[in-house]
């Protein structure tokens, strides 16, 4: 394969794991920021933490290989964004040291105060690690100020209406993951005040995806591809009615279909996003002669390919680890048998 065609092959797989991670942390972190207005005592945080210990970890692997793979395939736009949006960045990474401490060392003390510490200290860097990252994907789709010395924003400009936007759109997106996921996992009073929540959520989500595309076709540059590729609009248009599904099925009480799909909401709304920037990288908002492109910012030929052969390999050994475990774990967890994480 010729250098080009490796890069936009690793256009897609970088593209690929960022989505896989939202739509697998997403109800994780859903449950997070869930967590302090479920849970009403010990036994029930501790169903709450069951139903997400034994998965978390692992789905941060793919927050992980996102960022190795920007490294390994795309090494210039890796030095660029963690330089142009280290800020927000930066904050992530406090964010998850805040969420991994409120679930890990919950329950390591009885105190009361000890305990709304962690539980809020959970929510909080749930909150965070979700808005931050639709702030940051919002912008990238919004185009940054790169100019001839760089990057000439701060935090405060990518917190512009739309960037805010896509933060309170992953927001809601992952609420109501989460609240499905708890629905799934657990039974009795926390399964119904989850599926409550779902119900508001399941009108609140459709409308901030809806603001959310109508917001994009005035601010953005995205839909250039869409134009030149009209059949590509099948990817918006599959969010809109994954969505919708959604909400059917919330109401008919059918929580595994909403999940699922909850999953492809997720999945096409950042395909849509991918497909849109394409070739760019980290588009400038102020000239595209400075917008990074993944032609520029790839790594060399032999770098790209044994890359390539790693993930052929290792990728489908992490899938089949990862299937394993929700395999082991499907069982429904009960509030009176729940240990919490431990």
């Amino acid at each position: 394969m010729s250098h080009d065609t490796l890069a936009i092959i690793w256009f897609g797989l970088w593209g690929l794991i960022w989505t896989v991670y939202f739509i697998l942390d997403g109800y994780t972190l859903g449950t997070g920021m869930l967590f302090p207005f479920i849970a009403k005592n010990r036994q029930e945080r501790n169903q709450l933490q069951e139903a997400v210990g034994p998965f978390w970890g692992g789905n941060e692997v793919w927050l992980i290989t996102a960022g190795g793979a920007t490294f390994a395939a795309f090494p210039a736009v890796y030095a660029d964004m963690f330089s142009f949006l280290y800020t927000p960045l930066f904050l992530v990474l406090i964010a998850l040291f805040i969420r991994a401490i409120g679930l890990e060392f919950m329950h390591k003390d009885d105190n009361p105060l000890w305990q709304a510490t962690c539980k809020w200290g959970f929510f909080t860097g749930s909150f965070l690690i979700a808005f931050l990252f639709g702030v940051t994907f919002a912008n990238l789709y919004r185009g940054l100020l790169i100019g001839v010395n760089g990057y000439e924003g701060n935090l405060f400009s990518l917190l512009n209406g739309y960037g805010i936007l896509g933060g309170l759109l992953f927001v809601s997106l992952f609420i109501l993951s989460g609240s499905l996921w708890i629905q799934l996992k657990t039974a009795g009073q926390t399964a119904v005040r989850a599926y409550r929540l779902s119900r508001i959520f399941a009108g609140v989500a459709p409308a901030m995806l809806s603001l959310f595309f109508l917001a994009t076709v005035n601010r953005t540059p995205l839909l250039d591809n869409y134009s030149e590729y009209p059949v590509l609009w099948i990817v918006p248009v599959i969010a809109l009615t994954a969505m919708l599904a959604a909400a059917y099925f919330i109401f008919k009480k059918k929580i595994g279909y909403a999940f699922t799909a909850v999953c492809v909401t997720i999945f096409t709304k950042m395909a849509f996003g991918f497909v849109g920037m394409f070739p760019n990288m980290l588009p400038s908002r102020l000239d595209n002669v400075y917008s990074v492109t993944l032609f520029d910012a790839a790594g060399s030929k032999l770098n790209l390919t044994i890359m390539f052969v790693v993930a052929v390999i290792f990728v489908p050994i992490i899938i089949a680890y990862q299937s394993w475990s929700y395999t082991l774990f499907k069982d429904k967890i009960l509030k009176e048998s729940a240990k919490g994480y431990q």
